[in-house]
C-alpha cells in the first residue's frame, strides 16, 4: 500500500510544486484531520485505496456543427419540398475537441480554463465516460488500465458534478443527503463502525459539515418558484451529493458558481485533501479562479476552440505565457491572465514581440508543441501501461468487489442491495408525496367531490331495479371508470418533472432504474387504496348499485385494480417519450380512444370491424364488462314507462305487454332477466375473475415498459448550446453573416502587419462606446434607505432577514453590496427595488429625501440573479419590447427602437440580435441570457438607479470583466447602480467605489467608501487586528475574516456599531435626506403606474404572444394533430350511423364524444400558461412592464386563429364521415356551435391555469371541473332522471348540456326512425283483434311516439318506440327545433364568460409589492 507516496510519485518534477502549495496555503482545510481519520481507519480495515487516475490521448470529439439551426414556424414546418431538400443534406459536423491529451495521476489535480464554447464542459463529459448526444469520441480514454468500455462497469466511481443544480424541490436538505448516503454505504463495514445507519448518518453530517451547510438540514432545498435554501447553498447541496458517492475520479464542471469567494476557497482546500488523503483524481474547470484557488492544483490545461494550447505544471504555465511575449497585468487572477492571452481585446503584449507572438490557437498550440513542457508531459501518456497503474487498478477492482453487496452481479456499478434500493426509493417517495402536501390532499378532495356529485347524481334505491334506471347504472359505473382514469392522466406530467434527478442519480450509480419504478408503485398502493375508498364508498351506496358484500368487495377490487392499470398505463406513457409535448398527445388521444371503447357508448355488437379490435386491448373495456356482470347477474328488470308496450290505463299486468328498447328482451315478456341483458352485451358472469386477473397482467405489462423506457432514459443532448433562428429571419442572419466574414477578412489583412499590439483593452469599442454613452440617460436622484428590517413568518416563528440596514447611492457611483451566500444580498436589493410581496417590512426607502414614486417599479431597473425570459422572441425582439413598454409616453417610437440599436452595441449584442432566446440548451448560453437581462433593463432608460443581482455568476473572467467595465461607465455616465458581488478578482473590485458588506442574518459590518486600491477597506480591517496580506484579494480576505474562518472570534456587527465609520455614516446619511429634501426633486415622476397607455400594452404584449405561438410548433402541430387524430377516430368509430334506435344513441355519444378533445389540449396548454404566467410574475409585472389585463389579453386573443382552424379540421374530418345532413343551414349551424366550444374549454383551461400555483396543481383539478361538467350534461343521466337538486339549478348553469343540446337538435331533429328487427316490441293481441284496434288508446296516449308497423296483423304486433328523431330528442328535454339556435346563442355567451373568468382569476391571483412600512 503507498497512501504516502501517492501525491509525489509523478515521476516528474512536480512535487516541489505540492510543498509550494502547501507554503501558499498555511491555513489547510479545517477539516482535514477528518479526512485523515476516514483513511486510517481504511487502512485499518484492510481496505484497498481506490486509487485510479485518468489518461487520454488524442481526444477528439465531434458534434454536429449547430452554430446556428433553423427554427421553423406553424407555417414553414409544413413545406415539405424543403425539408425533404434539406433532410438530404449531411448535417456538417465541427471538432469540439481537437487532438486533446493528459495525464492526471491518483493524487493530482488538474485545473482546465478555457473561455466559454472552448469545450472544457465537454472535455470534462468525455472524461467523465459520458459521451451520449455527441456525434463521435476519437482517442484513448484510460482509468487506471482499463480502457473506458471496461470502466463503464464502475461508472459510480467516476463522477461529474454539472453545472445545474437538479433536486426535487421539495425535499429537505438532510432527505436529500440521506439517500444519496444510504445507496453508498459498503457491505464490509470499516473497522470500529457497529452499523450501516451509523455509518451513512456519520457520513452525511461530515458532508453537512464540510460544506458549512449542517444549519439547512431541515430547510427545503427548493428552485426557481418554491422557496428553499439561498443559491450558494443550493451549490453546496450538489457539490457534496458528488461527494457522498465516494467516487475515484472526479470531474467539476464550474462548481464555484454562486459560491462566495471564501467558501469557493473552501471547497478546493477540502478538494485537495480529498485528493492528496484518498489518492483521488480531480479534474476541475473553473470561471473567474482567484489566485488562493489557483495555487492549490498540480496541472493546468488551457483550451482554445476546442485545441490544447498548453498542458503542464501550474508553476510553468505563466512562465510559459510569458515567454511568448503575453504580459500578466498587475493584481490580475493568473487563471484569468491564461484565458485572456488568446482574446484580441484582452491581452497585453510585450514591445518588443508584437510582429512574432502567437496570435490563433493554432498558432500557440504549435509553440507549445515545439516546447519541452510538451515532450515531458508526453512521457505520462504511457502510465496506463506502467505495473503502478495495473497494481493500483488491480486495488481498486478489489475494493469495489468488497464494497459491492454479494447479491449484485459482478458488472452491476451499484453498490447496495436491490432491496435497500427500493427501501430508499420508497421512503424518497412518500417524502417528496409529503413535502408537496397540497397536491396530495387535493387529489383526495377532488376524489371525494367527484364521488359525492356522482352518487347524488346516479342516486337511486337497490331496489327500484327497473328497465328506466338500467341505463343509469351502467352510467354509473362507466363513471366510476372514467374518474379514475382522468385523475391518472396527471402521472403524465409527474413523469418529467423528476426525469432529470433521476438521470442524475444513476449516472451516480446510486439505484437501479427499475427500483425507482417499484418504489413508486409501493407509494402509489396506499394512497391509491385511500383513494379508491373515498370514491367507492359514497358512490356505491348513493347509486343503489346492489347491496352485498360480495358485489361491494368485487366492485372495490375492481376499481382498485384499474385505477392501478390507468395510473401504470399513463406512466408507461410519460416514461415511453423524450419530450412533454409527445407524451401528451399521445395521452390525450389514448384517453379518448380507450373510454370510447369501453363499450358504454358504442356497445360491443355496434363496433365497426375496422375499429373494434381496440376494445380486446382496452383495459377499461375489461374492467366495465365485469362491473357490469358483477351489478346485473341473477337480477329480474321489469320493464316501465316508454320500454313497456302498451301501457298506461286499460294494459296493466293483462299479459299482452312487451319490453322495447331493452338488450336481451323475450317476444311478449315485461321483464328481461340480468344474464340475458348482458348476453345481449356480449358479457357473461364468468368473465369477473376471468377480466380481473387480465387486467393484473395489463398492469404488469405497463410496469415492465415503465421499467424498460426508464432504464433507456438519456440526458438531452450534451452536444453543446446551438443557436436558433427563427425561419422568417434567416434570410436577414445570412446576409449579417457573410458581411461579418468579408469584414473579418479585411481586418486580417490590416492585423498581419502587427497592428494590433499592447494597447490597454478599454480602447477596442471605443466609437460605439462614446456615441451609445452620449445618449444614456443622466441620472441626478439620491436614493437612501435607513434602518430597513425585513421579517418573514416560518414554522418555527419569525425570521429577520435584514436588520436595520442602512446606506445610499448616488449618481455617478458604483456600490457593492457583498457577503457570504445567505447574507441577504438578494433579499435587500428586492427590498430596495420594491419586489417583494411576502413578509413585514419596516424602515424608509426614500429618493430624494421623499417617500418613492408611483412610477418607482418602473424608472428603477432590476437584473435578476434568475434570467428569465420569453424563449420564443428574439433578442432584437426582446429588447423592442421592453424600450416600447417602459420608456416614458411622450418618447417617438423610432427613438424608442434607435435607442435599442443603441443598448445592443453597447452590450456587443449584433450577432445574437436576430436569434431566438430559447432555453439553456439550446438557445442562448448562461453568459449570452445574462448579457440580455442586462440589456433588457437598460433599454427602459432607468431614470433613477439600476441594481443587479450577482450579473458576474455563471460568467468566465473575461465576461464578468467587460460586464463590470461597462457598469462602470455606466455609473460615469451618471447613473446610479448598486450591484451585489460574489468572488470578485481583484480587478473587479477595483471598478467599485462604495462597499455595503452583510453578515449573516442581514446584519451591517460595513458601509462607506472603498478607496483607492482598496486602501481604505483595507485599514479599516487592518485597525481591527487582520490586516490584508500583501498578494490577497482585498474582496476574498475581507469574506474570508467576516464569515469564513479567520474573523469567527469576533463579532463584526457588534464592532461596525462601535466604529467611529458608523458614526460618519449616519451623520452623512442624514445629511444627504435633509438636503435632498429641502431641493426639488429631480426625479421624473409622471403619475403613471405604467408607461404607456393600457390600449399600447395590450397591442404590444398581444403581438409578442402572436410570435411565441407562431414560433412554438411543438404546441401548435400538437393541437393540430390532436383534433385531427380524434375526429376521424371519432368519425371512423361512428361511421355512417343509420336511423334505427340503438343508432339514436350512437348519435348522441358521438356528438359526446367532442367533448374530448378538450382535456388533452387543456393538459398541454396549461403548462404553456402558467410558464408564461411565471414570466409575468417573476419579472414583467414586478418592473411594471404592462397590466395584467394586457398579459391576459395578448394570451387570449393569440390561441384564437388556432383555435378556430382547428374547430373547422375537426368538422370537416368528422361531421360528413358520420353521416349527418348536408344541408348547409344545419351543417353550418353545427359549426358555428363547434367554433364557440373550442373558446370555451380553452377560456376553462386557462381559469384554472390563472389561478393554480403549478402545473400539477391544474391537471388535478381538471378532471373535478369536467368531470362534474360531463356527468351533469343530461347525456349520462337523461333531463327526466336527474335529482331535483341539481336539474333546477346546475343542469341549466352547464355549458355541455346547450353544447350538445343544440348540436343534437341541428343534426337529428326530423330524421325518419326505423326499428331493427330485436329492436320491435313482440307481442300477440288479445282474442281476435287487431293489432291497430288494441293499440288505439295506447297509440293516442302515452305511445303517441310510437310507430306500429303492422296494424292489420292479428298476431305479432311489432311496435317501434319512436317514428322520428323528434320523439328521441323530447325526452331530453330539447322539445321545438328553435331550442338548437336558443341553445347556440347560450353557447356564445358562455364563451364570453369564460374568458372573463381569466381575467377575474388573474386580478385575484396579482399581488401587490410590500412597501416600508
Amino acid at each position: 500500500m503507498e497512501s504516502e507516496t501517492v501525491s509525489i510519485d509523478h515521476g516528474q518534477p512536480l512535487d516541489s510544486n505540492i510543498v509550494d502549495t502547501e507554503a501558499n496555503n498555511q491555513k489547510a482545510w479545517a477539516l482535514k484531520h477528518r479526512v485523515e481519520a476516514i483513511r486510517e481507519r481504511d487502512d485499518l480495515s484492510g481496505l484497498p485505496p481506490r486509487e485510479l487516475g485518468v489518461t487520454w490521448k488524442d481526444l477528439t470529439v465531434k458534434a454536429v456543427a449547430a452554430d446556428a439551426a433553423i427554427h421553423e414556424n406553424a407555417i414553414s414546418q409544413f413545406n415539405i419540398l424543403r425539408n425533404i431538400r434539406e433532410a438530404r443534406h449531411k448535417p456538417p459536423m465541427k471538432a469540439i475537441l481537437d487532438r486533446s491529451h493528459g495525464c492526471v495521476k491518483p493524487g493530482e489535480m488538474l485545473l482546465v480554463l478555457g473561455r466559454p464554447g472552448s469545450g472544457c464542459t465537454t472535455l470534462l463529459s468525455v472524461l467523465a465516460n459520458k459521451r451520449a448526444g455527441y456525434a463521435s469520441v476519437d482517442g484513448q480514454v484510460h482509468y487506471g488500465s482499463m480502457d473506458a468500455k471496461e470502466a463503464q462497469r464502475y461508472r459510480g466511481q467516476i463522477i461529474m458534478n454539472t453545472e445545474e443544480e437538479l433536486f426535487f424541490p421539495t425535499l429537505t436538505v438532510g432527505q436529500t443527503m440521506d439517500f444519496a448516503t444510504r445507496l453508498k454505504i459498503p457491505f464490509k463495514l470499516p473497522a470500529g463502525v457497529t452499523s450501516e445507519e451509523e455509518l451513512q448518518i456519520e457520513t452525511r453530517d461530515f458532508l453537512l459539515h464540510a460544506m458549512g451547510i449542517e444549519h439547512t438540514e431541515n430547510t427545503m432545498v427548493g428552485n426557481e418558484f418554491v422557496r428553499g435554501v439561498s443559491g450558494g447553498e443550493r451549490k453546496r447541496v450538489s457539490i457534496i451529493e458528488c461527494l457522498a458517492t465516494r467516487g475515484s475520479v472526479y470531474c467539476w464542471d464550474n462548481s464555484t458558481r454562486g459560491l462566495d469567494a471564501s467558501t469557493a476557497l473552501d471547497w478546493a482546500k477540502s478538494l485537495r485533501a480529498f485528493t492528496d488523503i484518498l489518492g483521488l483524481s480531480t479534474i476541475v474547470t473553473l470561471y473567474q479562479a482567484g489566485n488562493g484557488i489557483y495555487e492549490l492544483f498540480d496541472k493546468v490545461l488551457l483550451l482554445d476552440i476546442g485545441k490544447e494550447v498548453f498542458y503542464g505544471p501550474l508553476n510553468e504555465a505563466r512562465p510559459f505565457m510569458e515567454g511568448l511575449g503575453f504580459v500578466c497585468r498587475e493584481g490580475s487572477n493568473v487563471a484569468d491572465y491564461l484565458t485572456g492571452a488568446l482574446v484580441p481585446t484582452e491581452r497585453l503584449i510585450r514591445p518588443s514581440y508584437e510582429k512574432r507572438f502567437p496570435r490563433n490557437a493554432d498558432a500557440l498550440r504549435s509553440e507549445y508543441e515545439a516546447s519541452d513542457i510538451s515532450k515531458r508531459m508526453a512521457s505520462e501518456y504511457d502510465y496506463p501501461t506502467t505495473d503502478i497503474a495495473k497494481q493500483r487498478t488491480a486495488a481498486f477492482q478489489e475494493l469495489l468487489a468488497i464494497e459491492k453487496h454479494k447479491h449484485l452481479p459482478d458488472n452491476s456499478p451499484l453498490t447496495v442491495g436491490f432491496a435497500t434500493q427500493v427501501k430508499a426509493a420508497i421512503d424518497r417517495q412518500y417524502q417528496i408525496i409529503w413535502g408537496n402536501k397540497p397536491t396530495f390532499f387535493i387529489k383526495q378532495f377532488v376524489t371525494l367531490f367527484q364521488a359525492l356529485v356522482a352518487g347524488s347524481l346516479f342516486y337511486t334505491h337497490a331496489d327500484d331495479m327497473n328497465s328506466g334506471i338500467l341505463f343509469g347504472r351502467s352510467g354509473a359505473l362507466f363513471f366510476s371508470l372514467l374518474q379514475n382514469s382522468l385523475m391518472a392522466m396527471s402521472e403524465v406530467t409527474d413523469s418529467f418533472f423528476g426525469r432529470p434527478i433521476l438521470l442524475k442519480h444513476k449516472s451516480f450509480s446510486l439505484f437501479h432504474p427499475a427500483a425507482f419504478c417499484i418504489a413508486q408503485i409501493a407509494a402509489d398502493i396506499p394512497i391509491i387504496l385511500v383513494q379508491v375508498i373515498v370514491f367507492a364508498l359514497p358512490l356505491y351506496f348513493m347509486a343503489g348499485l346492489t347491496v352485498s358484500a360480495g358485489a361491494f368487495f368485487t366492485y372495490f377490487a375492481l376499481l382498485f385494480v384499474i385505477t392501478m392499470v390507468m395510473t401504470a398505463f399513463f406512466r408507461a406513457v410519460g416514461a415511453a417519450f423524450p419530450n412533454f409535448d409527445a407524451a401528451s398527445k399521445v395521452s390525450g388521444f389514448m384517453v379518448g380512444a380507450l373510454i370510447m371503447y369501453t363499450g358504454f357508448m358504442i356497445q360491443r355488437p355496434s363496433m365497426h370491424p375496422w375499429l373494434g379490435w381496440i376494445f380486446w386491448i382496452d383495459p377499461l373495456a375489461y374492467a366495465f364488462d365485469a362491473l357490469l356482470s358483477n351489478e346485473f347477474h341473477n337480477k329480474v328488470i321489469p320493464c316501465v314507462g316508454p320500454n313497456l308496450v302498451p301501457n298506461g290505463p286499460g294494459y296493466a299486468g293483462n299479459g299482452h305487454q312487451a319490453c322495447a328498447g331493452v338488450g336481451g328482451a323475450i317476444p311478449g315478456e315485461a321483464v328481461v332477466m340480468g344474464d340475458d341483458y348482458l348476453a345481449s352485451l356480449s358479457y357473461h358472469h364468468s368473465h369477473v375473475w376471468r377480466n380481473f386477473g387480465i387486467l393484473w397482467a395489463w398492469w404488469l405489462l405497463f410496469v415492465a415498459i415503465t421499467m424498460v423506457a426508464t432504464s433507456k432514459w438519456r440526458s438531452v443532448s450534451e452536444s453543446g448550446p446551438s443557436l436558433l433562428i427563427p425561419r422568417e429571419k434567416a434570410k436577414l442572419v445570412r446576409a449579417l453573416v457573410t458581411d461579418e466574414e468579408s469584414l473579418v477578412d479585411e481586418k486580417r489583412c490590416e492585423s498581419s502587419n502587427g497592428d494590433e499590439t499592447a494597447v490597454e483593452s478599454d480602447v477596442a469599442p471605443t466609437i460605439v462606446g462614446e456615441k451609445a454613452e452620449q445618449s444614456l440617460l443622466r441620472n441626478t436622484s439620491i436614493f437612501t434607505w435607513k434602518d430597513l428590517t425585513y421579517t418573514v413568518k416560518t414554522p418555527t416563528g419569525d425570521r429577520t432577514l435584514l436588520d436595520n440596514v442602512r446606506g445610499w447611492v448616488k449618481p455617478g457611483m458604483l456600490g457593492a453590496l457583498m457577503g457570504a451566500s445567505g447574507a441577504g444580498k438578494t433579499t435587500l436589493l428586492d427590498v430596495l427595488a420594491q419586489r417583494k410581496t411576502e413578509g413585514r417590512i419596516t424602515g424608509t426607502v426614500l429618493v430624494d429625501g421623499r417617500p418613492l414614486p408611483v412610477s418607482f417599479q418602473r424608472c428603477a431597473a432590476y437584473c435578476e440573479q434568475l434570467d428569465v425570459h420569453e424563449p420564443y422572441t428574439t433578442v432584437r425582439e426582446a429588447l423592442e419590447f421592453s424600450a416600447l413598454l417602459r420608456q416614458s409616453r411622450d418618447t417617438p417610437r423610432h427613438e424608442k427602437l434607435a435607442y435599442v440599436d443603441t443598448i445592443i452595441d453597447l452590450l456587443e449584442l449584433h450577432d445574437l440580435a436576430d436569434t431566438l432566446v430559447g432555453r439553456v440548451g439550446a438557445g442562448l448560453s448562461v453568459e449570452q441570457r445574462k448579457r440580455l437581462t442586462i440589456a433588457v433593463e437598460l433599454v427602459a432608460k432607468p431614470s433613477i438607479l439600476t441594481f443587479l443581482d450577482e450579473p458576474t455568476s455563471g460568467l468566465d473572467g473575461q465576461s464578468a470583466f467587460n460586464t463590470m467595465r461597462f457598469l462602470r461607465k455606466l455609473a460615469d455616465a451618471g447613473q446610479t447602480v448598486l450591484v451585489t458581488i460574489h468572488q470578485p478578482s481583484a480587478q473587479l473590485f477595483a471598478q467599485f467605489d462604495t462597499l455595503l458588506l452583510l453578515a449573516r442574518g442581514g446584519k451591517m459590518v460595513y458601509f462607506g467608501n472603498i478607496g483607492d486600491g482598496a486602501r481604505t477597506i483595507k485599514d479599516y480591517f487592518a485597525r481591527h487586528g487582520f490586516p490584508c496580506p500583501k498578494d490577497a484579494n482585498p474582496a476574498e480576505h475581507m469574506i474570508d475574516v467576516v464569515s469564513g474562518s479567520l474573523g469567527k472570534s469576533r463579532d463584526w456587527h457588534e464592532v461596525w456599531m462601535a466604529s467611529p465609520e458608523h458614526d460618519i455614516v449616519e451623520k452623512e446619511l442624514d445629511r444627504l435626506v435633509e438636503e435632498a429634501a429641502s431641493k426639488p426633486s429631480t426625479a421624473l415622476d409622471d403619475g403613471h403606474e405604467f408607461a404607456t397607455s393600457l390600449w399600447q400594452q395590450i397591442k404590444i404584449v398581444t403581438h409578442r404572444a402572436n410570435i411565441a405561438l407562431f414560433r412554438n410548433t411543438g404546441y401548435t402541430t400538437n393541437k393540430l394533430a390532436l383534433h385531427i387524430g380524434s375526429a376521424l377516430f371519432n368519425g371512423f368509430s361512428f361511421w355512417m350511423i343509420g336511423d334505427k334506435i340503438s343508432d339514436l344513441q350512437l348519435k348522441m355519444f358521438t356528438v359526446f364524444q367532442f367533448i374530448f378533445v378538450a382535456p388533452g389540449v387543456i393538459a398541454q396548454l396549461q403548462p404553456l400558461f402558467i410558464e408564461r404566467r411565471d414570466i409575468f410574475e417573476t419579472r414583467e409585472r414586478k418592473s411594471k412592464m404592462y397590466s395584467w389585463i394586457a398579459f391576459v389579453t395578448g394570451l387570449v386573443v393569440s390561441e384564437i386563429p388556432y383555435l378556430m382552424i382547428c374547430g373547422v379540421l375537426y368538422f370537416v374530418c368528422w361531421y360528413y364521415t358520420v353521416g349527418f345532413p348536408t344541408d348547409s343551414h344545419r351543417a353550418g349551424a353545427t359549426l358555428f356551435v363547434m367554433l364557440f366550444y373550442e373558446l370555451i374549454y380553452t377560456g376553462i383551461g386557462q381559469s384554472i391555469a390563472a389561478y393554480s400555483p403549478n402545473a400539477v396543481f391544474a391537471s388535478l383539478v381538471n378532471p373535478l371541473l369536467i368531470g362534474t361538467l360531463v356527468a351533469m350534461c343530461g347525456v349520462l343521466v337523461p333531463y327526466a332522471q336527474l335529482q331535483p337538486f341539481w336539474r333546477y339549478w346546475f343542469y341549466w348553469l352547464n355549458i355541455f348540456n346547450y353544447m350538445i343540446g343544440s348540436m343534437l337538435v341541428f343534426d337529428v331533429w326530423g330524421s325518419e326512425v326505423n326499428c331493427a328487427e330485436g329492436e320491435f316490441a313482440r307481442f300477440n293481441p288479445p282474442n281476435g283483434t287487431t293489432c291497430g284496434e288494441y293499440l288505439a288508446g295506447y297509440l293516442q296516449g302515452m305511445g303517441a311516439s310510437s310507430n306500429l308497423v303492422n296494424p292489420d296483423a292479428l298476431a305479432d304486433c311489432k311496435v317501434c318506440q319512436y317514428t322520428t328523431g323528434n320523439d328521441y330528442l323530447r325526452g331530453l328535454n330539447l322539445n321545438e327545433y328553435y331550442y338548437g339556435w336558443r341553445n347556440a346563442g347560450i353557447v356564445l355567451i358562455f364563451a364570453i364568460s369564460s374568458y372573463l373568468c381569466v381575467f377575474l382569476l388573474m386580478k385575484l391571483r396579482t399581488k401587490t409589492s410590500k412597501k416600508a412600512e
